[in-house]
């Protein structure tokens, strides 16, 4: 037989590793310590007591908020909900309003206010970020019970008793329910012991949150008889440990999903009888021989998520009902057990629009809190869904052209929003007006009369799941010469719509393509603006320019004469150039006088600060400078000759300029600089052969 060979590992690697772990964290999260030490936890610091409600709302608090106005109304958007301790992964954009609402509930809870009896059910259509706003409060509550300030503590039973051999033997009993410490008083003595705990001042009061699991209450009874009553002697057995909440290890965080009606029945809920046990304690109805492991028994003190809740069967729903409303639960052959968790479900419209025509099921409906978590309507916010999960990291051996996700997220919010029913306005206009771009003649006022109209908005439409699936098939796909553009993925998405299964009709499939038809067509407006920035980004060409128009607006406005650098004769300010300039940004000839007076005035005032004018500063002349340019440059260049066979070296030379520009300012590379070039050429080339 052959040895086996010698592994060697590589000196130090196991040190290297073992330093990375947090000895101090681990001891702190692993703390035990008597009844007695407990209690002085509670004296320093009453809110390790807090409700499960009172811990998710404190938990959610802890990672910070931002105000900030939109339109004319004030908005919270929550820390916590861009995924911070996990980099982001599961971050949520654009639902600040449904998360406000969502976080709401939880303080009204967390306050005692009455939705502490209610299911909070998310509600929206598929792909809404209903899944992952229930896998960030799981996730968010794990990460916080590690903390100090997020301390959660449970007990064990220290306790003697005779096995079936007759033999006395130690044994350690953790409470099956995970429950809160303080259940071991009696519930005629708490009011005085809560209120010594947690006096007036502290500003905190000790909830009261029910008695002692069938389990702990068995050998709580057991120790009482045996102590002949003495509370204090039966309290030296109990060991308080701190909670580490984890969904992998079912403390404290539970998941129940439907399955099959004839595998799945509700003791997966609520526990049931191990039957190998029965012949150690005698019966089956002792506490020590039932498993307290169903989702509602291990979610205790936590949070437990029903997936697509309204596919529960309705024996199911009977456990929710007491769950909810009373906080108990019913295990099989025991009394009512009191439990302290978050319950939150999630459902799709179709499921809950039979829950509205089921008169069945009236009593869960009211005891329902819904949240509608519709889509997207802001670009911006859809934009970072693509950008996350196809970021330069992600994406190896292909280069995503500028605005690929821009357009395929334009897209799809576009199928999201209502038509405007009055104020002449285009979808896209609309889009762009929620995306905060403003429009002449349409102020906040109309932007909130907008949204209050369309009641059903982000409610129907394309999920970002379609959008990231033809993005991925246009990553894959064999064309484009290792770079993606907009043209492959609009493609991709016009492709798909074919066998779409979620979309109902052949008008709503029209009605797709004709946006995608609008999405092109602003593509196009987009990348010539691209183009001709790029075209007349010279740099010294433009402060030339600008310097002159400076000079003659000057001259102008204090009704002076120029120097003509070149003869050395004064002459009338340029009226020709100025007007070129200006009409590039839609000043009329009526208003020219208020647009120069205006400049000057800056200038004037940067001048007091002891600060230099600069072009870039004033956003609308420096379009305007940057567009006379392009019209001065755009014949010179010859870029329409980009689309014939053979181009001149001269010209050659300035488009290798303008190519490198595209790839260094705005984010192209070889392949689809030229790529788009060829496409501007190509738009003008069609409008010369119009004119």
């Amino acid at each position: 037989m052959r040895e086996p060979r010698e592994v060697t590992q590589p000196s130090g690697w196991v040190s290297k590793i073992a330093s990375l772990q947090d000895r101090q964290g681990y001891s702190e999260q692993h703390w035990e310590g008597s009844f007695e030490d407990y209690l002085a936890i509670v004296r320093q610091n009453p809110k390790v007591t807090r409700t499960a409600f009172q811990r998710v709302y404190d938990m959610i608090l802890s990672h910070g908020k931002t105000e900030y106005i939109d339109n004319k109304k004030k908005l919270i958007s929550y820390n916590f909900f861009t995924d911070p301790d996990f980099g982001g992964k599961d971050a949520i954009y654009g639902l600040d309003i449904p998360l406000m609402k969502l976080v709401n509930v939880f303080k009204s809870a967390a306050q005692g206010y009455g939705t502490e009896k209610r299911v909070i059910l998310l509600h929206g259509p598929v792909g809404s970020s209903k899944s992952t706003i229930a896998r960030l409060l799981k996730k968010g509550l794990e990460a916080y019970s590690k903390t100090a300030e997020g301390a959660v503590y449970t007990f064990a039973w220290d306790i003697e008793r005779t096995n079936p051999e007759g033999q006395r033997r130690r044994e350690v009993m953790p409470c099956p329910m995970h429950e809160e410490p303080l259940h071991l008083i009696p519930h005629e003595w708490r009011s005085k012991i809560f209120a010594d705990l947690s006096p007036a001042d502290s500003g905190y009061s000790i909830p009261e949150t029910g008695d002692l699991c069938p389990a702990c209450r068995y050998v709580f009874k057991e120790l009482m008889t045996e102590y002949k009553g003495d509370w204090e002697k039966v309290i030296q057995h109990v060991k308080v440990r701190r909670l580490v909440l984890s969904e992998k290890d079912r403390i404290g965080i539970g998941t129940f999903q439907p399955k099959d009606e004839k595998n799945q029945d509700s003791t997966e809920l609520t526990g049931d009888i191990n039957y190998r046990k029965i012949a150690e304690y005698g019966s089956d109805s002792d506490p020590r021989a039932f498993n307290f492991d169903g989702e509602f028994n291990i979610a205790n003190r936590g949070i437990i998520e029903f997936v697509e809740i309204l596919k529960l069967d309705v024996a199911f729903l009977y456990d929710l009902l007491g769950a909810t409303q009373e906080h108990k639960i019913k295990p099989k052959k025991f009394p009512q057990t009191d439990i302290d968790e978050v319950i939150i479900g999630h459902t799709n419209e179709p499921e809950y629009k039979k829950l509205q025509s089921n008169e069945f099921m009236e009593a869960l409906r009211d005891r329902t809190v819904k949240i509608d978590i519709p889509y997207i309507s802001r670009l911006d916010e859809e934009v970072k869904i693509y950008e996350r999960d196809y970021n330069s990291h992600k994406i190896r051996g292909k280069h995503i052209a500028p605005h690929t996700l821009e357009m395929a997220a334009m897209w799809g919010v576009l199928t999201r929003l209502e038509e405007p029913k009055k104020h002449n306005l285009t979808l896209l206009q609309k889009l762009k007006l929620y995306n905060g771009k403003s429009l002449p003649n349409f102020t906040e006022d109309n932007i909130k009369e907008l949204r209050k109209e369309a009641n059903r908005e982000g409610m129907e439409g394309i999920s970002p799941r379609y959008v990231q699936d033809k993005i991925s098939n246009a990553l894959v796909s064999d064309k484009g010469d290792g770079c993606v553009n907009p043209f492959m993925v609009m493609n991709e998405l016009e492709a798909g719509l074919r066998q779409h299964s979620l979309i109902s009709s052949e008008d709503q499939r029209k009605r797709f393509r004709e946006l995608l038809t609008d999405v092109k067509r602003e593509y196009e407006d987009v990348v010539k603006n691209e183009v001709q920035r790029a075209i007349s980004a010279d740099e010294d060409a433009i402060t030339k320019l600008c310097a002159n128009y400076i000079d003659n607006i000057k001259a102008y406005t204090q009704r002076e004469k120029v120097r003509n650098k070149y003869t050395g004769q004064y002459e009338e300010p340029d009226e020709r150039l100025m007007r070129s300039i200006e009409e590039k940004i839609d000043i009329a000839e009526s208003r020219k006088d208020d647009f120069r007076r205006e400049i000057m005035n800056y200038i004037g005032a940067l001048a007091i600060e002891g600060k230099t004018f600069n072009y870039r500063t004033n956003e609308r002349l420096h379009k305007a400078l940057e567009l006379k340019l392009f019209e001065d440059q755009k014949d010179s260049i010859k870029l329409k000759n980009l689309v014939a066979s053979v181009v001149d070296r001269e010209t050659q030379e300035k488009i290798d300029v303008v190519k490198q520009r595209l790839i260094k300012n705005y984010g192209y590379c070889e392949v689809c600089s030229t790529d788009v070039l060829n496409f501007v050429a190509s738009i003008f080339a069609r409008g010369d052969a119009k004119d």
